[in-house]
């Protein structure tokens, strides 16, 4: 409980609480999307930065191999698993979507969790940052090849090499990857000089960035709720389950508290930005307004309000 209060009380997290009121007090509260779109390129260039910072001076040992092949494993077993739990109530191409969004994870949680763990003095791996990176594009390729295989005829969707072109070229892995590697080769004394940019301002963008996350997820949230209690469910359960079982399985092979913190809110997380970018072109027929609000409107606030507490518990316990 005391770590759900703090929590809590996080400068970036009470500004997301701040978006949802303002939605549902009605106001004209909003941040251009010029600014958005600009703060989310710079939160995925500082944090991939700083991560191939932290790697070049680290040790590509074991736990860089276990870490990475772990997420990737997830990202290509979670979509298949939600998958199997979607269909019997949804449409093939809806639960396809859906699955590749569970799969896949959200670069915003990733960068919140590594904001509540530098709170709590919790040390963790650059090379994590890469892994984040990797397990992006598995879960989009798994779920098209599903709804591929439980589709009938040559309806709807583009070729599939299409499609994995597009996975691993979107904006949002290309820059955290391309960051990630310039990261590695600048020195110590270049990085210095671009630290007030990369490091000292980035809690209040960050908060600037989910206070516009609260007042989207505001507007997403009474549409999903009216979708049916079971999609509500899924959104709620899936990733608390898949970000304890993480929690779980990694104890077995990794000891980093840090780190295996981080990968089970990757696990957990839903993406919402390069997913649904990959399924208006590989799976026209899926309803974004189903996919979206879900991992927007429900899965994004419990994984920082309630999701991150409860998989540090889950690390600490097991």
């Amino acid at each position: 409980m005391e770590l759900i209060i703090e929590n809590l009380r996080n400068p970036a997290l009470l500004f997301y609480l701040l978006g949802l009121l303002a939605v549902r007090l009605k106001s004209d509260l909003a941040v251009p999307a010029n600014s958005s779109k600009f703060i989310s390129l710079y939160l995925l260039f500082s944090i991939g930065f700083k991560g191939g910072q932290e790697l070049a001076h680290s040790d590509l040992g074991q736990d860089v191999v276990i870490s990475a092949v772990l997420g990737v494993l997830w990202a290509a077993l979670v979509p298949f698993i939600a998958f199997h739990l979607l269909r019997h109530r949804l449409s093939v191409d809806n639960a396809g979507a859906i699955a590749a969004a569970y799969g896949s994870v959200s670069a915003v949680t990733f960068i919140t969790a590594v904001s509540f763990l530098h709170l709590q003095h919790t040390p963790f791996g650059g090379h994590m940052v890469t892994v984040m990176a990797l397990m992006e594009a598995p879960a989009i390729i798994v779920g098209m090849l599903l709804m591929r295989l439980y589709t009938t005829g040559k309806e709807g969707g583009r070729p599939l090499r299409e499609v994995m072109h597009h996975a691993l070229t979107n904006g949002s892995v290309l820059l955290i990857a391309g960051s990630v590697v310039i990261g590695m080769v600048t020195s110590d004394e270049q990085a210095q000089g671009i630290k007030p940019f990369t490091t000292d301002i980035f809690s209040g963008f960050l908060s600037i960035f989910l206070l516009d996350m609260g007042i989207e997820s505001g507007r997403n949230l009474k549409g999903i709720l009216s979708s049916g209690r079971f999609v509500t469910l899924f959104a709620l359960l899936m990733p608390a389950l898949s970000g304890v079982t993480m929690a779980l399985v990694s104890g077995l092979l990794l000891t980093s508290v840090g780190d295996r913190f981080l990968l089970s809110v990757l696990a957990s997380s839903a993406s919402y930005i390069a997913v649904p970018a990959a399924m208006r072109m590989a799976a026209p027929k899926a309803d974004p307004g189903l996919y979206v609000p879900m991992a927007l409107g429900i899965t994004f606030p419990f994984n920082i309000t309630l999701g991150m507490p409860l998989y540090m518990w889950a690390v600490d316990m097991f």
